[in-house]
Formats: structure tokens, C-alpha cells, sequence
């Protein structure tokens, strides 16, 4: 089994569109360029409870970029937003699921701006570089694995075959295929069969070891179409009607790093996977 990295996509702003790389760090809490992180960064309402593409599908047509010294955004009908990563603020808690997290402000600018793109009271905040949350130890076991703002755990891993699969199913729905882009994985791979990462029990790739925790339940967010940010339920619903499970909807695996945080990761690179038998 030839299994290789298609993609690596860090997604700096939880929620919003995601960054495509060739190479990237993979540090504990994830894929990395340099000190940021994979969601890094994460849009909260006036109670400081997080905001998604569930109940703003808009998100998905903030355009994210990595500058030298800031965080670039675009969106339609908005001027281009720079967000210093020198910039200091407040220190505040955000609500990440039933986490309270330890967040930093990132100034009145950024919050208008995405108040005014969203439509409703917006704050934009970064991950407190002192804080460190850990996935929760029901999966990981005797491992520590840190993350910041995603929903659960570090790594989101998927396969490009299962992706196929999905789009033969919509075709009599959707005659344009989806991409990647709705699903928000990390890492993607070519050279599995459709939906076999379900089965894999470890990953290895130049000295790291990823380890797969938890197969990845689904929500509405699949169905919200990168392009337009306009939500849907085709998508939800094919996926609903061949992949459900008592675990929920399923598509793609959480996973951490036990080993080899640090290390580099690109576009091709030969990954060894073992699979439960």
C-alpha cells in the first residue's frame, strides 16, 4: 500500500477557510508555520461563546493568509484586514464547547470588522500562549495532547478515496463534486481505500508517529458550500444515509502526536499506516 500526503491545510481561524501548504511543522497542538498554529485564532459573540459555519455560514468565505508579521483577511465586500501577530490585548476566557479557554484579544478593529461581515456582535481572539489545553484523556489514554482552539483533538485526518466515494453517491444531487474544503482536515490521503483510515491505528511518516483516537462525527458545517457560504442539506444527508453509526455521522479520524512533534511534514511525503486487523 502506497499511502502519501496529498494535502496539509492549517486553518489559522477556527471556522473560517483554511490555508493550503506543501510543507508544514507538525508540532504537538498540530500543523504549524513557524509560531502560529492550526486554529489559532477563533471568533466569539458577546458571550464569548465560539462561532461557526453552523449557525454562520458566511465564515466560510473569510479568506485567510499567512504574511510575515500578520494575519491577512478577506472577504467579499470587506476592506483587507491585517492582524499584527506582535499585537497585545486582554486576557479573556472563551467557550470552546464546555471548555473554558484562555484567550487574548486582538483589538476593536478585528472585532468590527467581523461584526460588520457577519452580521451579529463578532470578537476575534488568539490562543493564550500560556495556556494548554489537552484532549480529553477517554481517548488519548496515558497520552498528554495539546491543542488550541479546535473542537477536540489536534489532527484531522482524511482520505481522498472516501471523498470519491461520497461524490459518486451525490452525483445524482450535486453535478458539480465537493472538495476537500468542506470536511476541514488537516491532512489528506491518497493512496487508501474508500473510508480505511477508519481502521488505522497508527501513522508514520519522517520520524512522527500520529495516532488515530477517534473516528470524526460529523455536523451541519459539510453541508455549507466553501464557495458561496450558503448551507444546504445534500451533503449532510447523503453522508447521513451510508455513514451513520451510533457515534454519529461519520467521516474521517481524530488523532495526536505521540512522537516526533517538531518534525516537517510535505506534500508526498510516504506515510506508513497500520491498520486494525
Amino acid at each position: 500500500m502506497d499511502t502519501r500526503i496529498a494535502e496539509l491545510n492549517l486553518y489559522p481561524i477556527k471556522g473560517c477557510r483554511g490555508i493550503s501548504l506543501p510543507r508544514a511543522t507538525l508540532a504537538a497542538t498540530g500543523l504549524a508555520v513557524g509560531a502560529i498554529g492550526d486554529r489559532e485564532w477563533l471568533v466569539v459573540d458577546a458571550e464569548h461563546e465560539f462561532m461557526s459555519q453552523r449557525e454562520h455560514p458566511r465564515m466560510a468565505l473569510i479568506a485567510t493568509r499567512l504574511t510575515g508579521d500578520s494575519l491577512r483577511l478577506q472577504a467579499p465586500g470587506m476592506l483587507t484586514l491585517e492582524v499584527p501577530f506582535a499585537s497585545e490585548g486582554d486576557a479573556v476566557e472563551a467557550q470552546v464547547w464546555n471548555d473554558r479557554v484562555d484567550a487574548v484579544t486582538q483589538g476593536e478593529v478585528a472585532d468590527a470588522w467581523f461584526s460588520e461581515f457577519l452580521g451579529a456582535p463578532a470578537r476575534l481572539l488568539r490562543f493564550d500562549p500560556e495556556a494548554r489545553r489537552l484532549a480529553s484523556r477517554q481517548y488519548t489514554g496515558d497520552d498528554e495532547a495539546p491543542y488550541k482552539f479546535a473542537d477536540a483533538f489536534a489532527l484531522l485526518i482524511t482520505g481522498n478515496a472516501s471523498l470519491a466515494d461520497l461524490n459518486a453517491k451525490l452525483a445524482a444531487r450535486i453535478p458539480v463534486p465537493i472538495t476537500m474544503a468542506r470536511f476541514r482536515a488537516n491532512i489528506v490521503l491518497d493512496g487508501l481505500a474508500a473510508f480505511e483510515e477508519d481502521y488505522a491505528t497508527a501513522l508514520r511518516v519522517n520520524g512522527i508517529n500520529i495516532r488515530p483516537v477517534k473516528p470524526c462525527a460529523r455536523c451541519t458545517v459539510p453541508g455549507v458550500d466553501p464557495a458561496s457560504g450558503i448551507a444546504s442539506s445534500e451533503v449532510p444527508d447523503v453522508l447521513a444515509s451510508f455513514r451513520r453509526t451510533e457515534r454519529g455521522v461519520l467521516f474521517g479520524i481524530n488523532a495526536i502526536v505521540v512522537a516526533g512533534a517538531g518534525g516537517e511534514l510535505r506534500v508526498g511525503d510516504k506515510v506508513e499506516v497500520e491498520l486494525a486487523l
